[in-house]
This record gives C-alpha cells, sequence and structure tokens, in this order.
C-alpha cells in the first residue's frame, strides 16, 4: 500500500483543496455573485454533459485501465492506444451532427417552460461533454503509468478555481453571466488539452491503425463497461435534471449544494481510487488474488475512518452552516444526511468498483449501470412528483439506489470471488461512528451571538470548536483501539 497511500495522500490534499474552493463557489460566491437562479442553470448545464460524457467516452477510460498492462511491446501499446483515441468519436461525431435535434429534445421536453432560458446555452453541453470524456481518456492513459497527480489536479482543483476566477470576474463586470457559461467551456477545453499534452509526454505511440490482437474483446469490455464507473455520478446528475422539471433553477441550486456538502466526505475514496484502480487491474492480469483481497480491505477500513471523520464533521455541524447561508438553503439539511450516508457505504466497498470492472465478470457492470440509473429515475419519479416529498425525496431515492446496488455488488463480488471487504474492526469502526454522532448532532456551544456587518459568526465559532473537540475524541479512539495500521503507522511518524 506504500505507493497508494503516498499518491493518496497527495491526491486527497488535491481533492480537498478543490473541495474547499468549490464549497466557496458552492456556498457563497455562486449565490452572491451571481444568484440561485443562475447557479442553478451552471449545475443543469453540467449535469446534463455529466449524463452525456459516459456515452461520448464509451467506456475506453476503463478500458485502457484495464488492458495496458496486458501489452508487453511498444508496438501492441501503440495499436492499442491508438484505439483508445479513435474510438470516442464513434459516438461523438454523431451526437454533434444530430445536435439540433438533442438540444430541442432538452428545451421541450426535459425542461419546464419557466426555465426555458437554458436554450441559450445548450451548446455548451455539448463541448463540455467531448472535452470531459477526452480528458478521462488521457488521464486514464497517465493512471496506468501510475502517474495521477497532475490529472487529479486538473480534474478536483482546476475546474473550481476557473469558476472562482469567473465569478470574480462577473463581480468586477468584467465579464456578464452569459459570458460566464462560455468562458468556462473554454477552460474545459484547455483543461483537455493539458491533459493529453502531458499523457503524450509519459508516452507518445507511433500512430498505428492495425487493430490489436484482442479487439473484439476491448469492444466488447469498452461497450459493457460503458455506464461502470460513473453510475454513482449519474444518479445524482439525474437528480439535479428532474429538479428544473418540476421547479425553478433556484430549486436546482439548493439541491447542489446539499448535493456538493454530502459529498464532501468522498474526497479520499476519489484519491485513493485513483492509484488503486491501475494496481486492482494489474494485480487481476496477473491472478494475484490475494494482493486484490489485500487492497479490497484496506482500502474498506481506511476509507471507512477518514470518510467517518468527515461524515461527523458535516452532519453535527451542518445545521450552523446553513444559518450563515442566504435564506432557502437550509432547506437542504435532511438531504445532506442522506446523501453523506450513500457516500459512506461507497467508501465503506473500497476499490470494489475496480475489481468488478477489471475481472472476468464484467459484464455485470453494464445492468448494474443501468439499473441503478433506471431505479433512481422511477424512485425520483414517486417521491419527489408523486408524493412530493421535494428534493429530500430525491435524497432519499438517491440513498435506496445506492443501497441497493451496492449491497448486491457486495455479495456479487463475495460470490464469485470470494472476498469482502470486512475486517475484525470494520464492526468497532461503524459504532464509534454512530455513537459520536448521536453524541454530538443535538449538541452544539453555547455561544453568545455575534456578527460582524450583520453577518452571524456564532455559528461559525460553532463549527470550529465543535469539530476540534470531535476531531481529537475520534482520532483518540480511532489510534487507541488499533483500528488501521496503515493509520497508526502514519500518526506514529508525526509523533516521533
Amino acid at each position: 500500500m506504500g505507493i497508494v497511500l503516498k499518491q493518496s495522500f497527495k491526491n486527497t490534499l488535491i481533492i480537498y483543496s478543490g473541495f474547499l474552493i468549490g464549497g466557496l463557489n458552492t456556498i457563497v460566491f455562486f449565490p452572491n455573485i451571481i444568484g440561485a437562479d443562475f447557479q442553478g442553470i451552471i449545475t443543469v448545464l453540467l449535469a446534463y454533459s455529466n449524463l452525456i460524457m459516459p456515452i461520448m467516452a464509451l467506456g475506453v477510460h476503463y478500458t485502457i485501465i484495464k488492458f495496458f498492462s496486458l501489452y508487453k511491446t511498444k508496438q501492441e501499446k501503440d495499436k492499442f492506444l491508438s484505439l483508445a483515441i479513435i474510438l470516442p468519436l464513434i459516438i461523438a461525431l454523431p451526437i454533434g451532427f444530430l445536435w439540433n435535434l438533442i438540444q430541442d429534445f432538452i428545451i421541450t421536453r426535459l425542461v419546464d417552460e419557466k426555465n426555458n432560458t437554458i436554450g441559450n446555452y445548450t451548446s455548451v453541453i455539448y463541448i463540455v461533454a467531448i472535452c470531459c470524456a477526452y480528458f478521462e481518456v488521457f488521464y486514464a492513459w497517465a493512471k496506468v503509468q501510475l502517474k495521477t497527480v497532475l490529472g487529479n489536479f486538473l480534474k478536483e482543483f482546476y475546474n473550481r478555481a476557473a469558476i472562482l476566477i469567473l465569478l470574480i470576474a462577473v463581480s468586477f463586470n468584467l465579464i456578464t453571466k452569459l459570458d460566464f457559461a462560455f468562458y468556462l467551456t473554454g477552460f474545459y477545453v484547455i483543461r483537455t488539452l493539458i491533459m493529453m499534452c502531458y499523457a503524450f509526454s509519459i508516452y507518445f505511440p507511433k500512430l498505428n491503425f492495425a487493430l490489436p490482437h484482442n479487439y473484439r474483446e476491448i469492444l466488447t469490455f469498452s461497450a459493457f463497461i460503458i455506464l461502470a464507473g460513473s453510475a454513482g455520478a449519474l444518479i445524482l446528475d439525474i437528480d439535479k435534471v428532474m429538479v428544473i422539471s418540476k421547479e425553478t433553477f433556484k430549486a436546482a441550486a439548493y439541491y447542489t449544494v446539499a448535493v456538493f456538502i454530502g459529498s464532501f466526505i468522498e474526497a479520499p475514496s476519489r484519491a485513493m481510487n485513483q492509484i488503486l484502480q491501475p494496481l486492482t487491474s494489474k494485480s487481476l492480469n496477473d491472478n494475484d488474488t490475494k494482493e486484490v483481497e489485500s487492497l479490497y480491505k484496506k482500502s474498506s477500513i481506511n476509507l471507512l475512518v477518514v470518510g467517518g471523520l468527515f461524515f461527523l464533521l458535516i452532519n453535527c455541524n451542518v445545521v450552523e452552516l446553513f444559518r450563515v447561508m442566504p435564506k432557502g438553503y437550509e432547506q437542504g439539511v435532511f438531504a445532506v444526511l442522506l446523501i453523506s450516508s450513500a457516500k459512506m457505504y461507497n467508501m465503506f466497498l473500497g476499490n470494489n468498483g475496480s475489481i468488478l470492472a477489471n475481472s472476468k465478470f464484467y459484464k455485470i457492470t453494464l445492468p448494474i449501470g443501468v439499473g441503478s440509473a433506471l431505479l433512481v429515475y422511477f424512485l425520483n419519479v414517486l417521491f419527489y412528483h408523486k408524493i412530493n416529498m421535494d428534493t429530500d425525496g430525491l435524497a432519499i431515492a438517491t440513498l435506496l439506489t445506492i443501497f441497493i446496488f451496492n449491497t448486491f455488488k457486495l455479495w456479487f463480488v463475495n460470490r464469485k470471488l470470494k472476498m469482502n471487504p470486512f475486517t475484525n474492526k470494520t464492526g468497532l469502526i461503524l459504532l464509534i461512528i454512530i455513537s459520536l454522532f448521536f453524541l454530538f448532532y443535538f449538541w452544539n456551544f453555547s455561544l453568545p451571538e455575534m456578527y460582524i456587518r450583520k453577518v452571524p459568526i456564532h455559528p461559525l465559532l460553532n463549527i470550529i470548536l465543535k469539530s476540534i473537540l470531535m476531531s481529537t475524541v475520534y482520532l483518540f479512539l480511532i489510534v487507541k483501539l488499533k483500528i488501521s495500521k496503515q493509520i497508526n503507522s502514519l500518526v506514529a511518524r508525526f509523533i516521533k
């Protein structure tokens, strides 16, 4: 786990730096500079792009990770990577030719009449989608060389920094709101070009349009894996799109903030999986099941420990956090709890997704991806439209969908590969998280009301003090009870 922990640590710092900027953008600057309505428009544009992107990528970013380690000669690698560059165009070009019809469908069928202003920006959806598809392809190109840090920076930090720059430009009237959407698109284009140049600097192939000897296997894998790793993101993006079929863009902005806060805990998982994906693939290709199982258990317990801390920090402080935000956003308190619980279950599975996607049972990922998208859609219709539970209904649908399909994935890997993520400390860490949640959720420091220019600061002080206390108690228990050998070793280094 040495290389995993080393790059995971760097990636975690990058991701949380990105989350910090993203939090300021989402919670402070968006609402106060361009307003909830336009924040909702940007959210929906990016959600549509995220829905289309996996189809455009054609699963090539997962295909690179699975097959690259199988090729031993440069000629074989060149054939494979040349095919990887071409495959996304098979989908992207036809979508481009049909884009006028697709955007008309988006405007007339999927968007309510009161939200039809999105029609001014639909070209953004296509450009961002194809840029993200090729970004993921070149990022995977770097991952298989175990070079994840720059790609992670571009994926997790760059976009949020770009948004911050554009928000500041809007606040100083350097650009308009309309300019914002198109300049943001330009940043996505630049990001893809940077990733492409970096990937080529690591390994530059000689273009070879001869098909690899196992091209049929490659095409079959790409077709089945197309929705595999994007299922979790698709679930949340479907939610955001469905909001505007019933309510205003402002409601989409409120829900987006709740999803962002609830998703904050998954940063360590995203960081660790950047390096776990190629390592898991290589171990499976080498038939090293002991190493795969070891990665499975270690990733699960370590992600539970780190994710558990952030789960507590977020949910035990979320009410106070919403007190310093503009009115309306506080309706997302329950959604934060539901989304963060779903993310915790994702983290508990460790590298389960990488094991499934890179094993001989990869075909199961297609019905899982399609099934989860369909289930969350129909549950959204039930809870959000028919029972009328507002955006809390969307969060419930998300939690139920993730719980059902993650439980199936847990059972499937155990049944087919005879391995699970449980250790003798799994139950103990879950007990610690649940106990501290009920201990701190309903308790706050009794602080007098304090304001700076009519902005309440006593909730922020309460968050800081409560977070210090919770973190101290939690980390003491984790180290004292020796929940994770890796974390204890890391703590010992700092103590020395």
